[in-house]
C-alpha cells in the first residue's frame, strides 16, 4: 500500500523520465470529448501558462489508476514546458476555467511501452476526466474590471490613503474563500504601503466611492507558491469583487461645500455661539446614521468648544443663519478607529447636510433696528401703558405668532414683566407711529425651555413691532396719584357714614370719583378693582378689613410708595 501511494505522488507529478523528451505531438493523435463548456470563456489555455487543474486517470475500462481528487488538491504545473507527459501538455491548450474534457492519449503519447511501474502496465491508452480549475502566466498583471463607477468622483484612492471597502473573495473557478459580507464587516486598511498583498495594493487606487470593479490578481502579487494555508491553495488566481464605502488620508482636513448661501448674511458664526441646526448625517457611501429632522428638533450647542465633534467644531465656524453646506469630517477629526459601536463604523469618513436655523452669543444684546416718525415728541418708559402690533418669528423665518392674526393689539405696562426682558428693553423708548424690528437673544426671551409647541428651547426671536397707543405711566411702584392738591380732610371724606373707620366700599368709592372728576388718576394697564384693592390692603396696617384713622395717618406719614 505504502509503495503503491509513492507510485501514485510520483505518476502525479509526472516531470522528467518520458515527459522529459516526449516529441511533438499533433493533436488530431489525442481524442477530446468536452463534456462541459462554460458559457463565459475569458481565456484559453496557451503553451507557457501554468495552470491548476484536477483530474481522474482511468484506463479505458474505467479503472482509475490515479485521482488529484483524492488526494484533496490540484495538479499545478506550466503548460508547454515539457513538464507533462507528450499528450496532456499538447491536449490542454484551449481549455478554459470551469471547462471539463475527457482526454484520450494513446501510449506512445502518454508512457509507451514502458508503462510505469506496477501502476501502469506497457502500451496503456490513457483517459483523462480534466477540469480547470486556474490559468495564469508569469508575464500576468493584475487585471481591472469596472462594472460600476458613480457619475460624481470628486477623489479617487491614492498610495497611503486609508479606505474602507467589501468585498467577495473567489478562486478563479468561483469558489468562495472569503467575504466581508459575511462578517458584516467592512475591511479596512491603509493603500500602497504593504499592508496588503500587492495584487491588491495595486487593484484599490483609482477607485471612487460607490465604485464596484473586479479585481483579479495572479499568484504571484497574491499568496504565491504557499496559498494561505486554509482556504487559498497555492498558485491559486484570486478575484476579488469590491466597493469602496470610504477613502480619506490622515493628512486629510474637513471640507465645506456651500450650497446655500442667503443673502444679506449679516453676521457669521465665531467661537463660543451657541447655534441651532438641523442636519442629515450618513457616511460617505450614502449610508444613512442619524438626522435631526427625524427626532423634528434642532440639535443646539455652543460651537469652537468642544461640545461637538473636532470637524463639526469647525465645520459650524463662519455659517450664516439660513445657510446650507455639507460638511465632509475624515474620521481623525469624527469618532475614529473605534465608531461610536453602533450605526457609525470605525474609521469612518462622515457627511452632514447642515441647515443653520440660527445662533447667538451668550454676551449678546438685543438688536433695534428703528423707523420713526416725523412727530416723536413722547417715548414710552417703565410704567407707561403701551398698545402694539407685532409679527413674531424665529431667525429661519418660521411663524410662531402675530398680533394681526387676532385683530386686537397687545397691551402692556411696561416694566411689570407681562413680555420678555428683551421685549421690555426694544418697546422702551418708542413713540406712537414708530415701528422697531428686535432680534431677542434667547436669555433675554424664553431661554432654554422656550415655550412648548410655539418656541424652541434656546430659540432668538425676530419681533417686527408697530406702536400703536401710548399712555404715560405712574411713577415707579405707584398706583394712584392725585392730579392736584390732597385734600386735608381726606379721611373724613372717605368715611361717609361717620363711623371713624372707612371700609372697602367706602374706599373704592371715594377712589372712584376722584378719578371721573379728574382729581386722581390710576396706574394705566391693570384691572381698576384690582388696583383699589391693592390700595386698601395697604392701608389697612392691622389687616382688620377697616381702616382707621389712626392707620390712615400712620400710613401717611410714610414717603415711600405713598399713593394717598
Amino acid at each position: 500500500m505504502i509503495r503503491l501511494t509513492v507510485q501514485m505522488i510520483l505518476l502525479a507529478v509526472l516531470v522528467t523520465f518520458v515527459a522529459c523528451n516526449a516529441p511533438p505531438v499533433p493533436l488530431d493523435d489525442i481524442v477530446i470529448e468536452k463534456t462541459f463548456t462554460p458559457e463565459r470563456c475569458d481565456r484559453l489555455v496557451k503553451s507557457g501558462d501554468f495552470v491548476r487543474y484536477h483530474y481522474i486517470g482511468m484506463f479505458p475500462d474505467g479503472k482509475k489508476f490515479d485521482s488529484s481528487y483524492d488526494r484533496g488538491t490540484s495538479y499545478n504545473v506550466f503548460v508547454g514546458q515539457k513538464k507533462l507527459i507528450a499528450g496532456m501538455d499538447k491536449a490542454l491548450v484551449g481549455m478554459c476555467v470551469n471547462e471539463r474534457w475527457m482526454i484520450k492519449i494513446p501510449p506512445q503519447f502518454a508512457y509507451g511501452k514502458d508503462g510505469y511501474g506496477d501502476i501502469i502496465p506497457a502500451d496503456s491508452t490513457l483517459h483523462f476526466d480534466v477540469l480547470m480549475l486556474d490559468i495564469w502566466n508569469p508575464e500576468d498583471k493584475v487585471q481591472i474590471k469596472t462594472y460600476f463607477k458613480p457619475e460624481s468622483c470628486n477623489r479617487t484612492v491614492e498610495v497611503s490613503d486609508y479606505i474602507r471597502y467589501h468585498y467577495n473573495g473567489t478562486l478563479l473557478d468561483g469558489t468562495l474563500f472569503d467575504s466581508s459580507h459575511t462578517r458584516m464587516r467592512t475591511y479596512d486598511t491603509y493603500v500602497g504601503i504593504g499592508w496588503l498583498i500587492a495584487g491588491m495594493d495595486q487593484g484599490l487606487l483609482g477607485m471612487c466611492v460607490g465604485e464596484k470593479r473586479i479585481v483579479t490578481i495572479p499568484p504571484f502579487l497574491g499568496y504565491g507558491e504557499n496559498g494561505d494555508g486554509s482556504d487559498i491553495p497555492a498558485q491559486a488566481s484570486l478575484v476579488f469583487d469590491v466597493v469602496l464605502l470610504d477613502l480619506h488620508n490622515p493628512k486629510d482636513e474637513i471640507t465645506v461645500q456651500v450650497e446655500h448661501l442667503p443673502d444679506p448674511c449679516p453676521r457669521k458664526s465665531q467661537v463660543g455661539d451657541f447655534m441651532r441646526y438641523h442636519y442629515n448625517g450618513s457616511l460617505l457611501d450614502g449610508t444613512f446614521f442619524d438626522s435631526s429632522y427625524s427626532r423634528n428638533r434642532t440639535y443646539d450647542t455652543y460651537i469652537g468648544k468642544g461640545y461637538v465633534i473636532a470637524g463639526m467644531d469647525q465645520g459650524l465656524l463662519g455659517v450664516c443663519v439660513g445657510e446650507r453646506r455639507r460638511v465632509v469630517i475624515p474620521p481623525h477629526l469624527g469618532y475614529g478607529e473605534e465608531g461610536t459601536g453602533t450605526k457609525i463604523p470605525g474609521s469612518a469618513v462622515l457627511v452632514f447636510d447642515v441647515h443653520i436655523i440660527d445662533f447667538h452669543n451668550p454676551t449678546d444684546t438685543v438688536v433695534i433696528t428703528s423707523v420713526k416718525p416725523e412727530n416723536c415728541t413722547y417715548i414710552a418708559k417703565r410704567g407707561d401703558f403701551v398698545k402694539y402690533h407685532y409679527n413674531a418669528s424665529l431667525m429661519d423665518g418660521t411663524n410662531i405668532s402675530s398680533t394681526h392674526t387676532f385683530g386686537k393689539t397687545y397691551d402692556v405696562v411696561l416694566g411689570s414683566g407681562q413680555v420678555v426682558l428683551g421685549m421690555e428693553q426694544g418697546l422702551t423708548g418708542m413713540c406712537v407711529g414708530e415701528k422697531r424690528n428686535l432680534v431677542i437673544p434667547p436669555h433675554l426671551a424664553y431661554g432654554e425651555r422656550g415655550v412648548d409647541g410655539e418656541v424652541p428651547g434656546s430659540a432668538v426671536l425676530v419681533f417686527d413691532v408697530e406702536m400703536v397707543y401710548m399712555e404715560e405711566g405712574l411713577p415707579d411702584g405707584y398706583m394712584f396719584v392725585w392730579n392736584n392738591e390732597v385734600s386735608p380732610d381726606l379721611f373724613n371724606e372717605m368715611d361717609k357714614n361717620k363711623d371713624a373707620q372707612v371700609d372697602s366700599t367706602e374706599f373704592s368709592d371715594y377712589i372712584l370719583l376722584q378719578v371721573e372728576e379728574g382729581k386722581g388718576r390710576l396706574a394705566p394697564g391693570f384691572e381698576t378693582k384690582r388696583i383699589i384693592e391693592n390700595m386698601y390692603d395697604n392701608q389697612d396696617r392691622n389687616k382688620d378689613g377697616r381702616i382707621t384713622e389712626d392707620e390712615f395717618k400712620l400710613k401717611a406719614d410714610e414717603v415711600t410708595h405713598d399713593e394717598l
